[in-house]
């Protein structure tokens, strides 16, 4: 009976302990009144404020605590460096606009003495009848027609010309006619030397009636009158052969290429008149290039004026500086937090609850907010997030008990009107039931 009665109080102690830490727990997630609470602490979206570009530190308008508007200024940095190029910049831009202006200048010159001279051929092209060879009169076609005809005839002389180079350096490297192509060099080259020699002789006649002088010019003249001979007569004794045959003809072809590709060019030019003129396009072009130079100058200007405006830092958005991270004289980096502020007028606060009381929270749900801070007082809140994801639960629990322990993050947003509450501040939340 003894040792019945011990485990009945046993039984009756543990009872007692798992009735305490039900009531315990449930305490923690519901206020006397049954309602659903939580604790957290009060939240604001922080910014960190940082700097554009390097610099030393001029000027910081704020301190700690204070209260700014989106746009109001932060620091200001030292500007002396970026001001002394900009001042370069401008006086480029001056330059080229002054430059663009006698561009312009020039082109409409150009224009108007090519309209002029263009009209005195237009005149001659009316007056000219069809010859006998043509079926249509000099005006019949435009000038842009007479253009597009003399540039593909331009365009096919060149390609002729391109061939017959490359068939004339084909038959030169050709091992069957390299004596003819050996004496073509030679040729050449006596003439070349022969051509100079000539003129070291008369310079010589013309400096001295004798002497050393003059004999030497002429010793050096008779020699390369000598090659001269030697390489005539080898160049003739050749001409018979096929090499040279395959040699003369691809020079004629040669010179006949590139006489019609100067024909062809020629007539081109010749219809070029009036705003195709070469003046006109000659002054378009150099117009288009002082036109680049001007907005090359104005962009890196516009470059300078973007950098010194970045130079002054300006707040983000509504809200109070949390931390002042720079004092005038300091050299700061891109990237740098020169300062933390908060925007107060945008509460939250970040609670969590058991998985059991999971499903009696929903987004949009009101909740009341109570701080140490104002006893009695308040605030209105709103749940705006809830979390899809539990947290600390271990993976092998799977005992109601352990379940128990899991919990998800709830979101609210505050409504402080009067701006009472601060960062940090512990809070309590009971949300209103459905």
């Amino acid at each position: 009976m003894q040792r019945r009665s011990s485990i009945i109080r046993i039984l009756f102690v543990l009872t007692a302990i798992v009735i305490a830490a039900y009531f315990l727990y449930r305490g923690f997630a519901q206020n006397n009144n049954g309602q659903l609470s939580a604790s957290g602490t009060i939240e604001a979206v922080e910014v960190n404020v940082s700097p554009e570009q390097a610099g030393k530190v001029k000027e910081v308008s704020v301190e700690e605590g204070q209260t700014v508007k989106t746009g109001d200024p932060l620091l200001n940095l030292d500007d002396s460096l970026l001001a002394d190029q900009r001042k370069v910049a401008a006086a480029q831009v001056d330059t080229a606009s002054a430059a663009l202006a006698a561009a312009q200048h020039n082109h409409d010159m150009a224009l108007q003495n090519a309209l002029i001279a263009e009209q005195s051929t237009t005149a001659n092209n009316w007056r000219f009848s069809a010859p006998d060879q043509f079926n249509q009169p000099a005006w019949y076609f435009n000038q842009t027609e007479q253009l597009t005809s003399a540039q593909a005839e331009v365009d096919n002389a060149r390609k002729e010309l391109e061939d017959a180079q490359a068939n004339l350096q084909k038959v030169a490297t050709d091992l069957n006619n390299a004596d003819f192509i050996t004496a073509e060099k030679r040729l050449a080259d006596a003439r070349s030397a022969f051509l100079v020699a000539d003129d070291v002789k008369k310079q010589a006649e013309n400096a001295a009636q004798n002497g050393g002088l003059l004999n030497a010019a002429y010793d050096d003249y008779n020699a390369a009158l000598d090659e001269l001979h030697a390489a005539q007569n080898q160049y003739n004794s050749l001409l018979n052969s096929k090499a040279a045959r395959n040699v003369l003809d691809a020079r004629g072809k040669v010179a006949v290429a590139a006489q019609h590709y100067d024909a062809a060019y020629a007539r081109l030019l010749g219809w070029q008149t009036g705003t195709q003129s070469a003046a006109v396009i000659t002054a378009s072009n150099a117009l288009d290039q002082a036109k680049a130079a001007v907005a090359q100058a104005e962009a890196n200007l516009s470059l300078l004026d973007t950098q010194i405006s970045k130079l002054t830092i300006y707040a983000p958005m509504d809200g109070v500086i949390l931390a002042r991270n720079v004092e005038p004289g300091e050299f700061v980096q891109p990237g740098a937090a020169a300062f933390s502020m908060a925007n107060l007028s945008e509460l939250t606060i970040t609670v969590y609850v058991a998985e059991d009381n999971y499903g009696k929270i929903f987004v949009g749900q009101k909740a009341s907010v109570t701080v140490d801070s104002f006893p009695g007082q308040t605030f209105d809140a709103q749940v705006t997030y809830i979390s899809d994801q539990a947290e600390f639960t271990p993976r092998n629990v799977q005992t109601v008990q352990g379940r128990s322990s899991t919990v998800y993050a709830i979101k609210l947003k505050v409504i402080d009107p009067q701006g009472q509450l601060k960062l940090g501040m512990p809070a309590d939340v009971v949300f209103v039931s459905k």
